[in-house]
């Protein structure tokens, strides 16, 4: 994620509580990625398991930013 993607997640997560349930899940998959990704190899299942939290923290990641574009839109109305 991009700085100003996170600077403008700080300052609105306290206060939407859709935005900071999407930002937890979206660390949490990335934690899960991580761990899948260090792994030497990953059978059959763990592999369909990898592609579908990657699908979830896409899907999860395009609902956050149309969050935020919708705070930058507001952002640049004051």
């Amino acid at each position: 994620m991009e700085q100003r993607d996170l600077e403008l997640i700080e300052r609105h997560v306290a206060n939407d509580k859709v935005l900071e349930a999407l930002y937890r899940e979206h660390l949490d998959f990335e934690r899960q990625l991580e761990k899948m990704n260090n792994k030497p190899f990953l059978t059959p299942n763990e592999e369909m398991e990898r592609k579908a939290l990657q699908k979830r923290k896409l899907a999860g990641r395009d609902r956050i930013e149309q969050i935020l574009r919708e705070y930058r839109k507001r952002d640049s109305l004051s």
